[in-house]
């Protein structure tokens, strides 16, 4: 039987990895479906006709926003494939994004007729994303990576004079692109 402390840090790595994504993912969520909202309507008046309105969303004053909200969502995912230094790295992007996003929902807020609904919206999905990318780049390199499952293994080396008997599957499509039989040994 092994001692509960002997399982503790990498189950608190694991709860701090599983913290740090989903606060990553759930800030640039939350800023990436309040930038694509209603932030203002335009009337203009056409005459005898009917006046014209114009929806104006948060990604058509501020495009970047979106384009950085989709860079912290996959950035999000990426701290899973990740480990050491590259992870830190990346936190500190992510961190960066969040700011980046955060000063657009300032922006959103400060502008004349906008619904202020929605920047504050971004304004916490950046903050959100920012603490992530923080808390990752401060604590990251100690969590636990992707297991050995999802590397590639090399593939073993055939002895001299003897063919090698596992072939892998492009072999066995190279073979039937020649007209060959590759069941056949």
């Amino acid at each position: 039987m092994s001692a509960p402390g002997a399982t503790a840090p990498a189950a608190r790595g694991r709860r701090e990895l599983a913290y740090a994504v989903l606060l990553c993912l759930a800030g640039a969520g939350l800023a990436c479906w309040a930038v694509t909202r209603t932030w203002s309507v335009e009337v203009t008046a056409r005459g005898s006709l009917p006046p014209g309105r114009a929806d104006r969303t948060g990604a058509d004053l501020l495009p970047w926003v979106l384009a950085l909200t989709y860079v912290g969502l996959a950035g999000g995912g990426a701290v899973l494939a990740t480990r050491g230094r590259l992870r830190r790295l990346l936190g500190l992007l992510l961190g960066a994004v969040g700011l980046a996003v955060t000063v657009g929902g300032g922006i959103g807020l400060t502008e004349a007729g906008v619904s202020r609904q929605w920047p504050a919206l971004v304004l916490a999905g950046g903050l959100a994303l920012a603490a992530g990318g923080a808390f990752t780049a401060l604590r990251g390199d100690d969590w636990p990576a992707m297991g050995a499952r999802y590397e590639r293994r090399a593939a073993p080396a055939a002895e001299p004079g003897r063919p090698a008997v596992e072939r892998g599957t492009r072999d066995a499509w190279d073979a039937l692109d020649r007209g060959e039989d590759p069941t056949v040994s």
